[in-house]
């Protein structure tokens, strides 16, 4: 299978590395260059399958571009963590919206590596289609399928929000310099996210708000739900829920 790969951040840098040894694959980047990685969109054209692996503010302009160069065969599927704004356009070519639920709080292709996929949810808002779920498989990840407009309410929820919950937390803090200095694991592990790229950050925020706003006012309600409820037992079934969730 002939793979192409536009953009080398976090996510298209680690699918370039963990693909290398078993594809034939070939990257277009403005930021990077070397071996097998080219600025030109024609390189694309003899390709298989296609990540675009761009920010998602520059991504439909990208798809828009492919239009010029790619036929009804070859296989593009996108990266992005929303899905609804880029399935609305018909394509001359076969295009499956996914989102592989990995990452880090750290952004760019020095932070890629090989294995990041490895165990990781693969969303697929699309058909099913054989070349990518052979490349899914290929790097450890897990496909589900869903629809556009269920994944983006979801991932407001376990994602895009507790983002801006992490970024809260950072705000409501600063200005106390003894809670600042006394900080300790617990604040860490749970403002890792305000870390988060801020691109990626702003698109998240700016294209999925109204879901993250509902996401924040389910949470306002659960809050009060745990105050004012027995406690230690939902806390004991939240923990049961958790173990089954990350195993």
């Amino acid at each position: 299978m002939k793979i192409g790969i536009i953009g080398l951040g976090l996510i298209g840098g680690s699918l370039f590395k963990d693909l290398q040894k078993a594809y034939d694959v070939i990257a277009v980047s403005q930021s990077q260059s070397g071996d097998k990685i080219f600025k030109s969109y024609d390189v694309l054209k003899d390709r298989d399958l296609i990540f675009v692996c761009t920010p998602m503010n520059k991504t439909l302009a990208v798809l828009d571009e492919l239009d010029k160069f790619l036929n009804h065969e070859t296989v593009v599927t996108d990266v992005c963590s929303l899905k609804k704004f880029v399935s609305e356009k018909e394509r001359p070519y076969k295009f499956i919206p996914s989102h592989p639920m990995a990452g880090t709080e750290h952004k760019g292709f020095e932070n890629s590596f090989e294995g990041l996929f490895k165990n990781a949810k693969w969303v697929i808002t699309g058909e099913k289609n054989d070349l990518l779920l052979e490349i899914i498989n290929y790097v450890g990840a897990k496909p589900v399928f869903t629809t556009a407009e269920k994944h983006d309410e979801a991932v407001a929820m376990i994602s895009h929000m507790p983002m801006v919950i992490a970024q809260a937390l950072m705000l409501a803090a600063k200005d106390n310099p003894l809670a600042l200095e006394i900080a300790s694991s617990g604040f860490r592990d749970m403002t890792r996210l305000a870390l988060s790229n801020e691109e990626m950050a702003n698109d998240m925020v700016t294209m999925n708000h109204k879901n993250i706003e509902h996401a924040i006012l389910k949470l306002y309600k659960a809050v009060g739900e745990l105050t004012n409820g027995d406690y230690p037992k939902t806390i004991a079934e939240l923990k049961n829920i958790r173990s089954k969730m990350f195993i």
